[in-house]
């Protein structure tokens, strides 16, 4: 891009404005100038001389060049926000009459496959804390409550002794938003907790556990990074050579429910999603599951 077509398309004033009026840092600064640059290059190639010359479809071809050239939907969407950001300084100081930006569509971002433990790999997982240990019920309840009730690694940690009813198996889980749920715990689960609460949890409290159900080694509430110890402990004993944490055990509770024939929505209600999108992307990963339920049962699936 000259120097020419800087001038014509005011992107020094844009620049001074995001420094000056909107307070933006140089390194953002730089990035919008970067992405605005490539960009008036491919309009001016396309035969606009100023901002006011480029349309929307000018824009969606901009946007398939993105594609063809292989960046990622998440550089895409912020090119654009460049662009839609810069249409928006312009209309504001009466510089140009529309924004072709208005009915431009922004890229998905590409959503990651969850990463799960098959069943056996669980198994080991559970199983994997070393019984010589003082902790080892602490531990094995950590573990054995996360795949039981697919709660965030803060819900275990922030979890009160008030929450938990022992005698019909369940839980009040404080989630995101200050919003409860109540979610069900497994016999395993209930009979590892029973064994830490009984037998090692006493000898932890110093009064200083604010009444939570997990505590670290001097009596405090356990953090959020130790619980993520215990789980990578546990995956190294058991032989697990992948990452695992806290929130793989999530992904794998809600992946073994949906593989059980467990409706989503009430699997949208026992992770805590407020909205039922976030829930759908299990329901891809055991296709060749749904695929033989509805072989072995449908009627006319033959």
């Amino acid at each position: 891009m000259d120097d020419a077509s800087a001038r014509a398309f005011r992107l020094e004033p844009f620049q001074d404005h995001l420094n000056f009026e909107r307070g933006l840092s140089a390194r953002t600064i730089a990035a919008y100038g970067r992405d605005l640059r490539r960009w008036i290059a491919f309009v001016t190639a396309e035969g606009a001389r100023r901002p006011s010359d480029v349309d929307t479809g000018m824009l969606r071809a901009w946007v398939f060049t993105l594609r063809d050239a292989g960046l990622a939907a998440t550089s895409i969407r912020r090119a654009q926000s460049a662009v839609r950001t810069y249409y928006g300084f312009l209309l504001a100081e009466g510089l140009v009459e529309h924004d072709p930006t208005d009915r431009l569509e922004s890229p998905r971002a590409d959503r990651r496959l969850p990463d799960f433990l098959g069943r056996e790999e669980t198994e080991r997982l559970l199983e994997a804390p070393d019984p010589g240990h003082a902790l080892y019920w602490r531990d094995r309840a950590i573990l054995e409550f996360l795949y039981a009730t697919g709660v965030r690694v803060s819900e275990l940690a922030d979890l009160p002794i008030s929450s938990l009813d022992m005698d019909d198996g369940f839980a009040l889980v404080f989630g995101k938003g200050s919003k409860e749920r109540l979610v069900p715990v497994g016999a395993p689960a209930l009979r590892a907790l029973r064994r830490y609460l009984t037998e090692v949890r006493p000898g932890l409290d110093r009064g200083k556990g604010m009444g939570r159900v997990f505590l670290n080694a001097r009596g405090g509430p356990l953090r959020r990074e130790s619980v993520w110890a215990v789980v990578r402990n546990a995956a190294r004993r058991a032989g697990i050579r992948r990452k695992v944490s806290p929130h793989t055990l999530r992904h794998t509770f809600a992946t073994h429910l949906i593989e059980g024939g467990a409706d989503l929505a009430a699997v949208q209600e026992l992770l805590g999603h407020a909205d039922i999108s976030t829930t759908q992307i299990y329901t891809h990963l055991d296709r060749a599951y749904l695929r033989d339920l509805h072989r072995r049962f449908h009627p006319r699936s033959g």
